[in-house]
């Protein structure tokens, strides 16, 4: 036997294209188009970088008192975490120990199945239908845990609270997460359903809505019992808290609610006139409540339109997979980038005719 054969054998998660050059229009990664709040880019350039020699708040503690106040919480009810992928990852391993399969979409977030192959959890993935929406009654099985993302990546749907709560009251034993990662963009929250529910954990990240993806910024929340239980197991594999400049500066963004409603309306309006862009050249799409849209053409190939763009320099999202090798998902950017992706768009369609 060799050294080799210990090695970790799992299938890695695979980001949006990087290209090693500044000369271009990303839209493959769901980054906000807009800066950060003002007051967050202050809070950075004001800090004392003498003050860097000292840990930071173990447990981000002025930071989970922002987010609690925001979202009418006790601090008890939040943890805040370096990103929302951290969050998640403590999560998987504080609350799915059971020999259950944990459950979740076949069509969602493919950082699930990793952490699952990573962290030995069982699993089973349930399929979308043919609308890619997700059925509640497809969850009333035995099951380890359940992870719902609302709205849901990369199909860009969104569901009420009334989808949220069917799923809760089938699984009442289960530990339910809820990945509210674009749920600024017209989603519906569930925080409401806190106050009923022991065993729903909400997670959230900075890095869409608040335009801070180069911080590292996530958060949870739930009851006392479920953060509790994510503290001690971030204290007993991952002691690393969050570092003291992006505590100072999610304190800022967060406090700063009028520039970030004033960015939402942006990217907001831009998405519809990007939805209404791509249905008239004939692309199907559903409503989106994040900030990309999902679309396929049915007369091109996804991919041949995916490969067209890179050559005018614009990158969006394509995913060789199952069911949804023939669709693209495209951030929304800017108005000027959404008129380039538009024109060349155009330009392809007008090439194939």
């Amino acid at each position: 036997m060799s050294w080799r054969d210990n090695l970790i054998k799992i299938e890695p998660y695979v980001a949006g294209e990087q290209p090693n050059k500044t000369d271009f229009i990303k839209l493959n990664a769901n980054e906000n188009p807009y800066p950060p709040s003002p007051r967050a880019i202050a809070a950075i350039r004001g800090y004392n970088a003498e003050n860097l020699k000292k840990y930071p708040s173990a447990n981000a503690v002025p930071l989970v008192n922002a987010i609690a106040k925001r979202e009418g919480l006790q601090p008890e009810n939040v943890f805040a975490g370096n990103g929302t992928d951290d969050v998640l990852s403590l999560c998987f391993r504080a609350f799915f120990n059971s020999d259950k399969p944990i459950i979740f979409p076949d069509i969602t977030y493919s950082f699930n199945t990793v952490w699952c192959d990573i962290l030995n959890i069982p699993y089973k993935t349930i399929p979308v239908d043919k609308n890619f929406s997700i059925d509640p009654a497809d969850y009333a099985r035995p099951n380890g845990g359940v992870v719902i993302a609302n709205p849901n990546a990369p199909t860009s749907i969104g569901r009420g609270l009334d989808f949220i709560r069917a799923i809760l009251d089938s699984n009442r034993d289960s530990v339910v997460i809820v990945d509210e990662a674009y749920v600024d963009f017209g989603g519906v929250t569930a925080v409401p359903l806190l106050k009923e529910y022991d065993n729903l954990v909400i997670t959230r990240t900075f890095s869409k809505s608040r335009s801070m993806a180069g911080m590292r910024l996530g958060w949870a929340m739930g009851g006392k019992e479920v953060i509790s239980a994510i503290y001690a197991t971030k204290d007993s594999m991952n002691s690393y808290p969050v570092d003291s400049i992006a505590q100072a500066a999610g304190v800022a963004s967060i406090e700063d609610e009028e520039y970030f409603q004033a960015t939402l309306k942006r990217v907001i309006a831009t998405r519809g006139r990007l939805t209404a862009e791509l249905r008239s050249m004939g692309f199907l799409l559903p409503d989106s409540q994040t900030n990309f849209v999902f679309a396929s053409h049915p007369r091109y190939s996804a991919k041949d339109i995916f490969e067209f763009l890179k050559t005018r320099d614009i990158y969006v999202r394509w995913f060789n997979k199952p069911r949804i090798d023939n669709y693209l998902r495209i951030t929304v950017g800017t108005d000027g980038e959404t008129d380039m992706l538009v024109s060349a768009l155009k330009e392809v369609m007008n090439l194939w005719n």
